[in-house]
């Protein structure tokens, strides 16, 4: 591993000993311990429940099914919190979101509107003629590259932007390409490595971190875009389709003061800067793995896309309702998040101490679920580097974060409320991709070439983009 080096005074506090709670805390592992590492490979040699001292942040990760029931159910008010971070603070308006906002009333609050308000089962099943008008886009862009190689990467995200830019705004905007190229640096380096936040109490390293400056660069340049979109909204009456959009509904409780507390301009900014990053990024993601194992799979590309075209034969428009009843593609969608979660590590802050496994954990301490790990974990899925979507056929396993080995949306308290946007931003498209082409690698390439590296991030998409040829599928051949 890199070195990194370090004032003499923060490598003292660095090497002194952590103040634990209880008997004993979980086991740290010997040496350097680089970030790719604290996945499988760590937890079969040091155990499910692991202490890292990073500077002066107590972190602890969990990789195991039992130690996740503990951190997400049995003592999930205590493990509810989100890890403080200068990325997240700036770009998230000082945790005023809800995926980064601490557990407090204010987040409870927040909630609450965005399960029944902003993504109830009601609403997403609203946004449907969005997701179908998109989709149609998707698949005439892609008729017209019959028979040529295109980075279906690029076209799947910017897919998923435009329909989450009309969910949440109403329009796709004119300064789309910029919020998400904000966006891919925002979630890249929320996720990387700061020296400042392992050491929060030395506050010259705030003062000198360069990636704090391009942060709060970046959040002016963000601050720009959303307050074009929030004054928008409140010179006109409704959304694109005639009803309220999710900036609608915020502005409406914010001027009606339908919450214990006043709404300010950046809490709104906060949360729909949240529905953007969540809704375009992980969707997107999602599809293009799917593509990629599929591609790597041809055995499971034609039974799923024999069942799709089976179930649309005969129809010249595809409706959502025609998609619940692929049950083999709910298959592959799941496989696919058993093998690449779009948040492989769920971080979680310990607002009380608790113990997990016997072991006692800290207040403050940071807790990392290894999902990414427990996925591929042989104790739990027999074949677990192999894509099997047949795995899951007659099991009860869902994404309700019930069975703990498997929680792509998290569990407990913090679980998705996103989850049901996320997933018919995924089946439409991918069924329709499935369905309207054939699809092969460009000349002289072959599936094994397909990289799976992964990139760095929260949300974690391939490192680069899936290159395919669609060839239009013609029914009566």
């Amino acid at each position: 591993m890199e070195e990194v080096r370090v004032p003499k005074n923060i490598r003292e506090i660095a090497s002194k000993p952590a103040k634990v709670a209880g008997d004993r805390t979980p086991p740290p592992p010997r040496g350097g311990l680089p970030h790719h590492a604290l996945r499988r490979r760590v937890a079969q040699k040091y155990g499910p429940v692991l202490h890292l001292q990073l500077g002066e942040v107590s972190a602890v990760v969990i990789s195991s099914r039992e130690a996740t029931k503990e951190v997400v159910k049995v003592q999930d008010p205590a493990c509810a919190d989100r890890p403080e971070s200068i990325g997240s603070k700036i770009m998230w308006y000082d945790y005023t979101d809800i995926a980064f906002s601490p557990y407090n009333e204010y987040w409870r609050q927040m909630r609450k509107i965005c399960i029944l308000e902003l993504l109830s089962a009601k609403n997403v099943k609203s946004f449907g003629s969005i997701r179908q008008d998109e989709v149609s886009r998707l698949v005439k862009s892609l008729r017209s590259s019959s028979g040529e190689a295109v980075n279906l990467t690029e076209k799947v995200f910017a897919f998923t932007s435009s329909i989450t830019c009309r969910a949440a705004f109403g329009k796709v905007m004119r300064d789309r390409d910029a919020l998400i190229a904000m966006l891919k640096k925002a979630v890249t380096m929320a996720g990387g490595f700061e020296l400042a936040d392992l050491f929060p109490s030395f506050k010259l390293l705030h003062v000198l971190s360069w990636n704090k400056y391009k942060l709060l660069r970046m959040r002016r340049k963000l601050d720009t875009i959303l307050d074009v979109i929030v004054d928008e909204h409140k010179l006109k009456q409704s959304g694109e389709f005639g009803g309220e959009d999710i900036v609608d509904v915020l502005l409406r409780m914010q001027k009606n003061g339908e919450l214990e507390f006043p709404i300010t301009n950046d809490n709104i900014k906060a949360v729909i800067f949240d529905m953007f990053s969540a809704g375009t990024e992980t969707s997107s993601t999602t599809i293009d793995w799917a593509m990629a194992e599929l591609m790597r799979n041809p055995g499971v590309m034609a039974k799923v896309q024999a069942e799709v075209r089976q179930a649309f034969k005969g129809k010249t428009r595809v409706e959502e309702s025609d998609v619940q009843a692929l049950k083999y593609l709910k298959l592959v969608i799941k496989e696919t998040f058993r093998l690449h979660p779009p948040i492989p590590l769920l971080p979680r802050a310990c607002r009380d101490e608790c113990n997990v496994n016997g072991y006692s954990i800290p207040l403050k301490s940071k807790v990392m679920i290894n999902i990414w790990a427990m996925g591929r974990d042989p104790e739990y899925w027999h074949q677990p580097e192999t894509f099997q979507p047949g795995r899951f056929e007659n099991s009860s396993t869902d994404f309700l974060g019930n069975s703990f080995e498997y929680i792509p949306f998290g569990a407990g308290r913090r679980i998705c409320p996103g989850m049901n946007f996320g997933l018919a931003n995924v089946e439409l498209p991918l069924a329709q991709l499935l369905y309207h082409f054939d699809w092969k690698m460009p000349t002289g390439m072959s599936a094994d070439d397909i990289d799976m590296t992964e990139a760095e991030g929260i949300a974690v998409s391939r490192k680069n983009g899936l290159f395919l040829v669609p060839t239009v599928y013609n029914p009566s051949n």
